[in-house]
């Protein structure tokens, strides 16, 4: 069976996914977003235009949400504060938990910090705070001088977005307002798949950011990442061509920055947010199987090639059919006669 056949085979099987609406679950995910310390009154205003976006996002995506905000008549540091709230969340999860920080940052040759109401927060700091948490972590940087996070915080099960690529681009960075509008944006879905992911939002938030200094005739000043991949170089939005990052892997079995990030979205379409963070979480890894297959097409055989690709199709058709004809049964039982 040929790879297109595939393809019209599973788009036909998924075709009977109920698109109805139900209640959502309890969580999707934990977000939390830390509004660190504005400095003025202007940047404060802004900074909690962009933090109400991701929490409007949050809600329509029923995720669970935890605002830090700078507090300076606050008993206990802000850090203090983040430092428990981190403690509290679940550490093993099919769920994501997403950290957003918006605000502004520093670089002194050796050491990124993200500023908050008190003490600052290091890359390093952030990292062992983050050390128990086996989950799906996706960290979000929307300050300046925020690249080093991504040396500092790389790994497998994490997704790095900064603003900048290198801590001395210490100007403010237009970044974060563009990526808290695009990440509940329609229109931020380049695949058409009816949810817009965070490499899509990662994707359109570039092009706008360097929009605004094209339409100012200044040089960009910043030069935003995604790291997805776990090897802690990062990769700017121009080695993507839609939402294919277009360079070659440097080692066999590991993927492009990109792929990863493209799997999450804080409010998924119909037809996902029927199915369980489980079922979701398999799905994921039986993509990661087909784009790795992918890669070794050229030194498979064909039969050998498309014979593994149908296995990994077939799968992924049984995982998400049987969830959504299920729900269908539920939906469609009549309803209980009514006692006279």
């Amino acid at each position: 069976m040929k790879f297109p056949c595939l393809i019209l085979m599973l788009l036909s099987m998924l075709s009977s996914v109920s698109q109805a609406e139900e209640d959502q679950p309890p969580s999707r995910g934990d977000l939390l977003i830390i509004q660190g310390s504005a400095g003025t009154e202007e940047y404060g205003e802004m900074f909690s235009t962009w933090a109400k976006r991701w929490q409007v996002a949050a809600e329509k995506g029923g995720v669970n949400l935890f605002h830090s905000q700078p507090e300076t008549t606050a008993e206990e540091s802000q850090k203090a504060i983040l430092t428990q709230k981190i403690n509290e969340v679940a550490k093993d999860s099919q769920s994501p938990l997403w950290i957003v920080m918006i605000g502004h940052g520093t670089f002194d040759g050796r050491t990124a910090r993200f500023n908050l109401s008190g003490p600052d927060l290091s890359a390093q700091e952030l990292d062992e705070l983050l050390v128990p948490i086996t989950r799906t972590t996706i960290v979000i940087n929307c300050a300046s001088s925020s690249a080093p996070f991504i040396e500092k915080l790389s790994q497998a099960n994490r997704i790095l977005l900064t603003s900048t690529r290198s801590g001395e681009q210490i100007n403010f960075s237009h970044f974060g307002d563009y990526l808290s509008s695009a990440i509940a944006d329609p229109a931020a879905d380049l695949d058409k798949d009816k949810q817009t992911s965070l490499l899509e939002a990662f994707l359109i938030a570039t092009r706008k950011t360097l929009e605004f200094y094209e339409a100012d005739g200044r040089i960009p000043t910043e030069n935003s990442l995604l790291d997805d991949n776990g090897d802690g170089k990062g990769t700017r939005a121009t080695a993507f061509q839609g939402v294919r990052a277009i360079a070659q892997p440097e080692e066999a079995g590991v993927l492009l920055d990109g792929f990863r990030a493209h799997q999450f979205h804080l409010i998924e379409s119909d037809t996902d947010k029927h199915l369980s963070p489980e079922i979701i979480a398999r799905r994921n890894e039986l993509e990661k199987k087909i784009e790795l297959l992918r890669l070794q097409k050229n030194k498979l055989a064909e039969d050998d090639y498309y014979n593994q690709l149908e296995v990994l199709f077939l799968e992924i058709a049984e995982l998400i059919v049987p969830e959504s004809r299920t729900q269908n049964s539920r939906e469609n039982q009549p309803e209980p006669a009514k006692e006279e």
